[in-house]
């Protein structure tokens, strides 16, 4: 069956789940964003559809009778590659779950019950990436045809050679920023999991922030390459992602309080957190190293006991920076600590729960106060006293901890207005920190 809108939509989705009440829950949320929607109530079904109709994406439910979501999209895979493909799925199907993404090849999965906006919003970045991927081959193909009409000129021909250099630079240049819109895609997929994680009210995304700054730092001053210093920002930005699994209750106590079984539950959120990320090719080395971030440099850590050198270096750096910010928040104690004592505290677990090398480059680094505020001719002010040209000196959260600008974003008016608007809306002023503009 299906439904259109009476203007011919860009895509089309199909819904697949043995429920009907699920898919008329889709149906009614995807109604009326311009999509072409198509429903089938079997695996059998839906591939019918998929043989009469051009589909899109595709979101599967896990468990049905006679084919299952992971035979099913392992079908789609095989028989439709450039469908994208969605898995809707519960926590307690993890095994179902990676065997379905080990054959189906993925996009993502979603646990039921699923968040309207998470949905919808992955479903529009499924696309985008898509269209972007398409965008790209397309481009490749130009590019590579362009050239070869080069190769059969004239030298003598200066002109036209000229003039033919010209458009393949345009198509170059088109090429990078189709490549430049990919990357940006991925950055706000890292950041979108970010957002997510701080709208638990008891996980805090400026304190995630925090530890994959100092990650970062340390990344630096162990002199690794590019990728890895990025793979492990980003590691830092989501190591409790995997904690979305558990419930507010679990999360508020600190972790030496918990009974022995909820300890269980708990040292399952490394695992999840890599799960959960196991379906964007892009973040597979940042999965493991947050599947590897609470594993101890003595073996007694967990999910797997690994020890010294065997532990990624990133996962290492990682246990030691959100270690040491959990000190200082209370994470970890129930209460703060100034930064000496955090620094102890690390201090004390060296070549126990912590590379003694990289203890003692976190010493240095605080030691060269790290945790001081790098501003210079900084100003706090509300929204309303900012003026275009202003430069943020720090990230800037809202009351919630959720990230809205990072440090050194340059303020338009445009933008001033929007934050004059959200901060009378949360009705909570900001803390915008700013670098004037005749300081600059």
């Amino acid at each position: 069956m299906t439904e259109q809108n009476f203007e011919e939509p860009m895509e089309s989705l199909l819904f697949v789940d043995d429920e009907r009440n699920i898919l008329s829950s889709l149906r009614r949320l995807f109604r009326s964003l311009g999509y072409t929607i198509y429903v089938a109530e079997s695996g059998m079904a839906g591939l019918e559809i998929l043989k009469r109709h051009p589909i899109d994406l595709v979101i599967s439910d896990m468990r049905m009778p006679e084919m299952d979501g992971a035979a099913f999209l392992e079908q789609v895979e095989q028989l439709y590659p450039e469908t994208v493909r969605l898995l809707l799925t519960g926590f307690s199907d993890i095994a179902s779950t990676v065997d379905a993404i080990n054959r189906g090849k993925i996009y993502r999965y979603l646990s039921k019950p699923w968040e309207d906006s998470e949905i919808t919003l992955t479903v529009r970045q499924a696309l985008e990436t898509k269209k972007l991927e398409r965008d790209k081959y397309r481009l490749s193909a130009q590019v590579e045809r362009q050239l070869a009409e080069l190769q059969d000129l004239n030298d003598n021909l200066e002109n036209k050679v000229k003039a033919r250099t010209e458009e393949v630079q345009q198509t170059a240049d088109m090429l990078d920023l189709a490549y430049q819109q990919l990357s940006e895609s991925y950055q706000r997929t890292i950041q979108v999991f970010s957002n997510l994680i701080s709208m638990r009210e008891t996980l805090s995304g400026r304190y995630a922030q925090k530890v994959a700054e100092l990650s970062r730092t340390m990344a630096k001053a162990a002199k690794l390459d590019a990728y890895e210093i990025e793979q492990i920002y980003f590691a830092g930005l989501l190591h409790e992602l995997g904690k979305l699994s558990l419930s507010d209750a679990l999360l508020e106590r600190p972790v030496f309080s918990l009974s022995a079984e909820e300890r269980k539950k708990y040292q399952r959120h490394p695992v999840n957190g890599q799960t959960a990320l196991m379906a964007v090719e892009e973040l597979q080395h940042t999965a493991a190293l947050i599947g590897a971030h609470e594993e101890y440099y003595d073996g007694t850590g967990f999910p797997n006991g690994l020890k010294a050198e065997v532990i990624p270096i990133g996962a290492r750096i990682v246990s030691i920076a959100k270690d040491y910010y959990g000190y200082k928040t209370g994470k970890l104690l129930s209460h703060t600590v100034p930064t000496k004592v955090a620094l102890e505290r690390i201090q004390q677990y060296a070549n126990k729960q912590y590379d003694p090398a990289l203890v003692e480059m976190l010493t240095a680094l605080v030691e060269r106060r790290l945790d001081a505020d790098d501003g210079h001719n900084e100003s706090k002010l509300r929204s309303e006293k900012l003026e275009p040209g202003m430069t943020l000196t720090r990230n800037l959260y809202n009351n919630t901890d959720m990230l809205l600008l990072t440090k050194g974003r340059v303020l338009s008016e445009v933008l001033i207005r929007k934050l004059n608007m959200l901060e009378r809306h949360e009705g909570v002023p900001f803390l915008i920190y700013v670098q004037e503009v005749d300081a600059q």
